[in-house]
């Protein structure tokens, strides 16, 4: 039998830009050999290849961009005209490699993604596609925006001729239903690599990290891991510190828009020195950062799902989170959810009391804490494991276009 071939259009990629959707399709297309795997994805940093393997993925990388451009600046405004033109270059390259390779089928990775496959459809390219639904915006805000809006029909026009919508949580799979969408849903959650997170480090590796990011022995630190953006609500994070003692800092391990204005909060609230910001670092590496502190925190005002979660889950620490979006998919309470196995502590939405709460009952209860951690990680042992999520998308997906 020939080689099936799936063309991929993700609006980032390895090695510079890594998120939960880049290492869903790394993960995902590593594990399944039976499938030749393309690419296209913005040049944003014009250092990189035009065309590199990554994987078991072709990456053909096209528009425009600054040398050593790195994760943070895409949030500047001239990267956002890069990406609307980004639309018309991958629908023209798609056509063009089309003529060679003949694919046989497409996967968009989160909705706007559907754009360069409508504009193939319009120009007689109609091979079936995917759709993978990975937002953690919430939906009035990717969907309604003023230069959104307009092209609403186009999505819709996408999405009701998708052979079939994956996403990673039960809320997710909804907003297909908003679009008209009539196919087959699957959800299927993003993993993690259990081994990796849960690796044990020495005492010794341990306190030269902490010493090098300046935990002091007896301080509790609270870590959050992924984009410093209003949705995660690092703003309720560093108002919870006024409310705890003063040996509990935070430390936001990430970067992104909010920083100035995260900064500027600690400043005024009279725990700058309490906070500690430190950038992206390589995801082999965090791991150890997890268990050099103590609690992950992020009390996300909209999730789609969040991998960082399940990372910390499986690095065995406790986890304090609102059951926003598809969080409610794997944080269980005891308090809230009693009828199922307590996972970590939840709190509610832009409430900083809430946190101050769950920081004080988890240094208050370590025998808890200890049963809580234990149920989380054998949770995502057994259902958020990269093996699994391979074998759900080749045959509950990909083989839909074949």
């Amino acid at each position: 039998m020939s080689v099936r071939r799936v063309l991929i259009f993700s609006l980032a990629y390895y090695p510079t830009f890594v998120g939960g959707a880049e290492v869903a399709i790394k993960e995902t297309t590593d594990r399944i050999k039976d499938i030749e795997f393309h690419m296209i994805t913005p040049r944003f940093d014009s250092a990189q290849p035009k065309e590199e393997r990554i994987g078991n993925v072709m990456v053909h990388r096209i528009g425009f961009g600054a040398k050593g451009t790195t994760a943070a600046q895409t949030y500047n405004p001239a990267f956002y005209i890069s990406k609307m033109f980004f639309v018309v270059l991958a629908a023209w390259k798609a056509f063009r490699l089309h003529r060679t390779l003949r694919f046989d089928g497409a996967w968009a990775m989160m909705s706007y993604m559907l754009f360069p496959l409508v504009l193939l459809r319009i120009v007689g390219v109609r091979i079936p596609y995917a759709l993978t639904l990975q937002e953690g915006d919430p939906f009035d805000h990717t969907f309604k925006r003023w230069y959104i809006g307009p092209l609403t029909p186009l999505l819709r026009f996408g999405f009701k001729r998708a052979t079939v919508v994956q996403a990673i949580s039960t809320f997710l799979s909804q907003w297909a239903l908003r679009f008209d969408f009539k196919g087959p849903r699957e959800t299927i959650p993003n993993a993690v690599n259990v081994a990796h997170f849960s690796h044990t480090y020495g005492p010794e590796e341990l306190a030269r990290l902490r010493a090098r990011i300046g935990k002091r022995d007896g301080e509790v630190w609270l870590i959050h891991t992924g984009r410093l953006a209003h949705k995660n609500a690092l703003d309720d994070l560093i108002r919870a510190l006024a409310f705890l003692p003063g040996h509990i800092h935070a430390f936001l391990l990430g970067d992104g828009p909010e920083r100035s204005v995260l900064q500027k909060l600690a400043d005024e609230d009279g725990v700058a020195t309490r906070v500690h910001f430190h950038p992206y670092v390589p995801i082999d590496e965090i791991p150890q950062y997890l268990k050099a502190c103590d609690i992950f925190i992020r009390a996300s005002r909209s999730e789609g799902m969040g991998n960082s979660f399940v990372e910390a889950m499986a690095a065995g620490i406790p986890v304090i989170a609102t059951q926003e979006g598809g969080i409610s998919d794997f944080l269980f309470d005891e308090k809230r959810n009693p009828d199922k196995p307590t996972t970590g502590w939840a709190v509610g939405k832009d409430s900083p009391e809430q946190i101050a709460t769950a920081v004080k009952d988890i240094t208050a209860r370590p025998e808890k804490v200890k049963d809580v951690v234990a149920i989380a990680k054998k949770m995502v042992t057994e259902k958020y494991d990269w093996d699994i999520i391979a074998r759900d998308m080749r045959e509950k997906v990909f083989a839909r276009l074949f």
